[in-house]
C-alpha cells in the first residue's frame, strides 16, 4: 500500500485513541495498577508462544496469575541481549533485524515496514547500536502517550486554546529517529507542525520560527538553549506559550535559561527508542508523570536491587506492556531516574520522577578507581553566566572542556575543573578548556554532553 493510504488509516485510529488516552490521565492509582498488571500478562502470554528468546527464559511463569511484583524473578534483559538475539525476541516471524537494519538504512522519510510496522535506531552514544520495532498499535499508541497531556492542557486552559495549535518543532530529520517519523505519521491539519532539523544552520531555524509565531517550542535543550540566547539578543521574536523538551538531559540551567528567555514554562518529555513514552511532564507541577498505564519502570542500583522515592537510581528496568511486537521484560536502561513522593497539583495519579540527569555511563572513571559523576563538571560551568552550552571529553589524565559561549577567566575554569577532578582522587588532572562556535551533533540531531573514553 502506498505510505499515505496507510498513514490516513492510522490518523484514523487517532481520535478514539486519543479520547480514551485523555481518559487514563484521570484514572486512580488502582485503575493504574490494574491496567498495568493486564497489559503484562499478554506481553507475558505473546512472549511465551511467539517469542522463541522468551520462551525459554519465561519457563515456569503463569501468565494469568502475574503480578507486577513478580517481576522480580525475571532475569534482566540488555541490549546486548536483543541485539545478539533479535530474530528471536520479536514476536512476528517475518520481521527480522536484516531487515529492519536495510530498512532503517534506506529512509529519507516515514515509511511503513511491511506497511506495518514502524523500524526505530538509537544513536548508540553510551555503546552499542539499538534497533527497535513498534507494531501498528503500539505506535499509535507511543504517539497518543507523549501528546496526550498538551491536548489535555489545551483543552482546559483558554489562553492556550483561543490561539491557533502551531509547534516549532526542532529536533532530528532523519526517520530513523521516532522524533521525527512519528511527527511525520500523525501530520494532521488541527495541529499545525513546523519541523526544523536541528542540523540546520540556526539563523535558518531562527528565521522560520520568527515566521511561524508557533503555539508550542520544542526541542532538544541543546537547541532550545541556543535559541533562548537569540531571543535574549533579539534575534529570535516569537511567544510561545509551552515549552516542550525532549531527547537530551533538561539540566537546570538549561531549564531556568529557557523560562527566563520565553516567559514560558517548560515541561520535560522522556522517551526512549526502546520503549516509546516514558514519562511526560507537567505544565502545573515539578517533575514529569510517568505513563504509568504503558510501561513498568523499575529504579535500582547498580546490583539491580529497588531503590527508594528520593534516591536517584544507577539503572531502571523498563517493561514495555504496550508493544507486544517486541517483548521488552525489564529490559535495562542507564538512566539515572529518582521517584518523587509526592502528589502534582494537575491531579493525576500517574506517578512523578524528576528530570533524568542523565546516564550511568555518562561517568568518567580514571586510574586508581575515581569515578567522576557529569555533575561535577556542571557545578562549576554553570556557574559561567555566558556559557550558553558545553561538551566534556574524557581524556586519560582528564578533560576536554569545548564551551559554546564565553568565559569570563578560563584558566579560573580550567583551575577549578582540575582541583575537584584532584579532589575526587584523580591524580595530577590535566584540564584543557577551549571556546568553539558550535558542538559536533550526533547522526541523530542530539548533542552528547559527557564524553568517556572509549572502553
Amino acid at each position: 500500500m502506498e505510505h499515505e493510504e496507510l498513514r490516513q488509516r492510522h490518523l484514523a485510529r487517532l481520535p478514539d485513541l486519543m479520547r480514551d488516552h485523555l481518559d487514563r490521565l484521570r484514572w486512580p492509582a488502582e485503575r493504574l495498577r490494574l491496567e498495568r498488571r493486564d497489559r503484562l500478562r499478554d506481553l507475558l502470554r505473546v512472549a511465551k508462544t511467539s517469542s522463541s528468546w522468551h520462551r525459554e527464559r519465561l519457563h515456569g511463569i503463569d501468565p494469568d496469575g502475574f503480578e507486577e511484583r513478580d517481576l522480580e524473578a525475571i532475569p534482566p534483559m540488555t541490549k546486548d541481549d536483543l541485539m545478539a538475539n533479535w530474530d528471536a525476541v520479536v514476536s512476528d516471524p517475518r520481521l527480522t533485524l536484516d531487515l529492519a537494519e536495510r530498512h532503517i538504512a534506506g529512509l529519507t522519510s516515514d515509511a511503513y515496514l511491511l506497511d506495518e510496522f514502524h523500524a526505530v535506531a538509537s544513536g548508540g552514544s553510551t555503546g552499542r547500536r539499538g534497533v527497535f520495532v513498534f507494531g501498528w498499535e503500539a505506535w499509535a499508541v507511543a504517539y497518543a502517550g507523549f501528546m496526550r497531556p498538551a491536548l489535555w492542557d489545551r483543552m482546559v486552559t483558554p489562553e492556550l486554546a483561543e490561539r491557533p495549535n502551531t509547534v516549532g518543532l526542532i529536533a532530528a530529520d532523519n526517520a530513523a529517529h521516532m522524533t521525527s517519523s512519528l511527527a511525520q505519521t500523525f501530520a494532521n491539519p488541527a495541529t499545525r507542525v513546523e519541523r526544523f532539523p536541528v542540523t540546520q544552520r540556526l539563523e535558518r531555524i531562527v528565521a522560520g520560527l520568527n515566521d511561524l509565531q508557533p503555539l508550542v517550542l520544542f526541542g532538544y535543550p541543546s537547541a532550545l538553549v541556543m535559541l533562548a540566547v537569540e531571543a535574549r539578543a533579539g534575534h529570535l521574536r516569537i511567544a510561545p506559550e509551552r515549552v516542550i523538551a525532549s531527547s537530551e538531559p533538561l539540566l537546570p540551567h538549561v531549564r531556568a535559561a529557557v523560562e527566563q528567555a520565553f516567559g514560558a514554562p517548560v515541561a520535560n518529555m522522556y522517551g526512549t527508542s526502546e520503549a516509546g513514552p516514558m514519562a511526560v511532564g507537567c505544565w502545573r507541577g515539578p517533575g514529569m508523570h510517568l505513563c504509568d498505564d504503558l510501561v513498568i519502570v523499575e529504579p535500582v542500583d547498580r546490583a539491580g536491587r529497588p531503590v527508594p522515592a528520593g534516591t536517584p537510581s544507577d539503572k531502571v528496568y523498563v517493561t514495555a506492556v504496550s508493544n507486544p511486537t517486541l517483548p521488552l521484560l525489564r529490559f535495562e536502561l542507564s538512566d539515572q531516574v529518582t521517584l518523587l513522593d509526592q502528589r502534582c497539583p494537575c491531579g493525576s495519579e500517574h506517578r512523578l520522577i524528576a528530570d533524568v540527569a542523565g546516564r550511568h555511563e555518562d561517568a568518567f572513571g580514571y586510574p586508581g578507581g575515581a569515578v567522576v559523576h557529569p555533575h561535577v563538571f556542571a557545578s562549576v560551568l554553570v556557574r559561567e553566566p555566558a556559557v550558553v552550552e558545553y561538551q566534556v571529553r574524557q581524556t586519560p589524565a582528564g578533560a576536554e572542556v569545548l564551551v559554546v559561549g564565553g568565559l569570563a577567566d578560563p584558566a579560573r575554569t580550567r583551575r577549578a575543573l582540575a582541583g575537584e577532578l584532584a579532589r575526587l582522587g584523580v591524580r595530577s588532572p590535566d584540564v584543557r578548556v577551549h571556546q568553539v562556535d558550535q558542538l559536533r551533533r550526533q547522526a541523530t540531531g542530539k548533542v552528547r554532553r559527557y564524553v568517556p573514553l572509549a572502553g
